[in-house]
């Protein structure tokens, strides 16, 4: 396993994240057994960062995480996050940061999460992400129950411009990052090392585009982009690799990201990925799938509220709103 420093902390974290939401049945029914043991395997495989949110699975994420890691809490770094909750609820204010982490070390059966991040900012009114949000993580991490805070959301863009504003640990975006997708490397990462926080790139599949999976009726982009699943899987067929590989280890090879995020809840999937570590990509493979891709490349849909949105590159597509 590779390490990178995770901006100005003192964490060194594995460049494979645990992504726990699937542990909430976000995405298909979880066995909870299985997902402990996937938990466990990473551990043993050299994961060290696990992020969970109280949104995934209306908490159960949290649960279930939790009891999984009751022996291997000090073994590993734990991210959580807060303002974003079951049933479309939101709720950026600065007491109910302060509650939610209370609820979250319940959950998570901990006295202190590693990192506290106001989850997906796109959908607060900005003024409150900026004059309560944040102001209550730091807090919490000022109380000993956060050692870092940091931010997330999609519009790659916003995130640039609210950390401009603010001074945080950590920022992870995601599905910006992908072989769909560069606009991460327009603003976000000079600014990361400008200001030095930690960036963290989630969604390397791009919600199952980038893999053999069925694309899932809930994904948002358009259809020109989800119509290059089956001819980008041909393309690494050809070459004799699998899809989901290539995008992970393409992923993983961005020098400024000290982690991507990937969700596991099976065994196999550890396996999978943390095997990516070794894969070579074939000579020649990138510029096909850059020549494939380049018609859409960048094309994005929009999330959260509409003024959170900045137009984006040149290739920015804009399509609809989600929330």
């Amino acid at each position: 396993m590779e390490y990178r420093r995770l901006g100005k902390t003192d964490m060194d974290v594995s460049v494979i994240a645990f992504g726990a939401s699937p542990l909430g049945d976000v995405f298909d029914i979880t066995d909870e057994q299985e997902g402990a043991r996937a938990v466990h395997s990473a551990i043993d495989h050299g994961i060290n960062f696990f992020d969970i949110a109280p949104f995934y699975g209306d908490t159960l994420a949290e649960k279930r995480l939790g009891k999984a890691l009751l022996t291997k809490r000090n073994d590993i770094l734990l991210a959580t996050k807060c303002c974003r909750y079951g049933n479309g609820v939101f709720d950026f204010s600065y007491q109910r940061v302060l509650t939610s982490i209370d609820e979250s070390l319940k959950r998570l059966q901990t006295d202190y999460v590693d990192l506290l991040q106001v989850h997906d900012i796109e959908f607060g009114d900005r003024e409150q992400v900026l004059n309560e949000a944040i102001p209550a993580a730091l807090k919490a991490k000022d109380q000993g129950k956060a050692r870092y805070v940091g931010f997330s959301g999609l519009p790659v863009r916003y995130l640039a411009e609210i950390a401009r504003q603010v001074d945080v640990d950590t920022v992870l975006s995601w599905g910006h990052y992908t072989l769909l997708d560069d606009e991460i490397n327009d603003e976000l990462v000079p600014l990361s090392f400008q200001k030095g926080f930690g960036l963290m790139n989630a969604a390397p599949l791009m919600q199952r585009i980038l893999s053999d999976a069925p694309v899932p009726v809930w994904q948002s982009s358009p259809q020109p982009v989800k119509d290059l699943q089956p001819v980008l899987l041909r393309l690494c067929r050809e070459y004799g690799v699998a899809l989901s590989d290539i995008a992970l280890r393409f992923a993983l090879d961005h020098p400024a990201i000290s982690t991507t995020i990937i969700g596991m809840s099976e065994q196999r999937h550890v396996e999978q990925n943390v095997r990516v570590l070794d894969l070579e990509i074939p000579d020649g493979l990138l510029d096909k799938i850059a020549e494939l891709v380049a018609p859409v490349k960048n094309w994005m849909w929009f999330e959260g509220k509409p003024e959170n949105n900045l137009p984006g590159g040149p290739n920015s597509k804009p399509v609809q709103f989600n929330g």
